[in-house]
């Protein structure tokens, strides 16, 4: 369009020349030649200027102005959309009881031209290096083989336990010392099972990728209701402390759900002091801490379940060399806890025991 219109000018005569790129640099500028947002007027600065803050830290944060237009006041705000919009006075902005992961300052910068409105993200990490525990085998129990195992849960002494797979998912209840398939409910060939948790007298049963969540009569394993995923991605792992359900996706966002009507209420992002812990698997609630199998690691995080950060790792290597090797073995996934404390039963895809261990930290 430009290029036609300077061969258009060329025909012109001197003034309609002047004239004609008059209202050509004025279309231009309406068309988006010039500085397009507000953030061409105004840039948020944080003074520590830091790649990530935990929560011991408190923001100092100020307004740059990057072209002459003046800032007449400022109105700061914080917004995550976990926790909704908190106010900020004075240009600072105390961290301490701030989940981890992203979230977006703020500012309405009011001017003689109208309120422009910029932001600025940063990240929250833990503020301490989570602790390393190891183990001990206490005891080893018998396990279906060829259960692709996705979740596993104690009622009491009862044991549930979920499988995956295409055409190969079920719910299942568990003779431990025997290692016994009580009862098999298998689910239909459309449904890939992931966790399950036991919640009063429901058992709530995720799917993988169909955005499904299955419930079941604890009693009768008898299908009584379905729910649909919200924001959520897919159905990985999940857990309840009694008041609520906690469900992974994959990512490194841990969901919190209403038991009754499965809504989604907000989530926790998973973080050490060094980095965000994605593909979060099975998960298990633990003396008010959420025990979390990382897919495809040896190892469990220990999370907060108010700030996400991990505050613990279980190192569990070696434990599936304990188990029969052979060609359809899979990575560890299973966590069940009966009450004991520092004591887990741990499985995982296809492993030939269950094995009840004993949780310390590494010396």
């Amino acid at each position: 369009m430009v290029i036609l219109a300077l061969k258009f000018l060329s025909l012109m005569t001197p003034l309609r020349q002047i004239l004609s790129l008059l209202i050509l640099a004025i279309f231009l500028v309406q068309c988006g030649t010039s500085p397009k947002g507000d953030s061409a007027f105004f840039e948020i600065l944080i003074k520590a200027n830091q790649k990530t803050y935990t929560p011991l830290d408190t923001l100092d944060m100020s307004v740059l102005t990057k072209l002459s237009l003046k800032a007449d006041s400022i109105q700061w705000s914080a917004q995550n959309t976990s926790m909704g919009t908190v106010p900020i006075e004075h240009g600072t902005l105390s961290l301490g009881d701030w989940p981890m992961g992203t979230h977006r300052i703020q500012a309405l910068v009011y001017t003689s031209e109208g309120p422009k409105k910029i932001s600025k993200e940063f990240t929250i990490v833990a503020s301490k290096k989570p602790e390393v525990y190891t183990y001990t085998i206490l005891e080893r129990f018998p396990h279906d083989i060829n259960a692709y195992t996705q979740g596993l849960e104690f009622d009491g002494d009862d044991l549930f336990e979920s499988t995956g797979q295409y055409g190969q998912s079920s719910l299942r209840k568990l003779d431990l010392t025997q290692g016994k398939v009580l009862r098999n409910e298998p689910l239909d060939h459309s449904f890939f099972a992931e966790g399950i948790t036991v919640f009063d007298d429901k058992i709530i049963q995720l799917t993988w990728r169909e955005n499904t969540g299955l419930v079941y009569n604890k009693e009768t394993l008898e299908l009584i209701d379905q729910f649909q995923y919200d924001k959520s991605l897919q159905g990985w792992g999940l857990c309840n402390d009694g008041t609520l359900l906690y469900k992974s996706d994959g990512t490194q966002k841990i969901w919190k759900l209403d038991p009754k009507t499965y809504k989604e209420l907000g989530y926790i992002e998973v973080y050490t002091d060094k980095l965000k812990i994605d593909q979060i698997n099975e998960l298990e609630w633990v003396d008010g801490k959420i025990y979390a199998n990382i897919y495809q690691k040896d190892a469990i995080a220990i999370v907060d379940p108010q700030s996400g950060a991990v505050e613990g790792v279980i190192n569990l290597k070696g434990l599936q060399k304990e188990v029969t090797q052979h060609k359809e073995l899979d990575v560890l996934n299973g966590i069940a806890y009966n009450g004991t404390p520092g004591a887990l039963f741990i499985t995982g895809k296809n492993w030939d025991q269950i094995f009840k261990i004993k949780v310390q930290l590494k010396q």
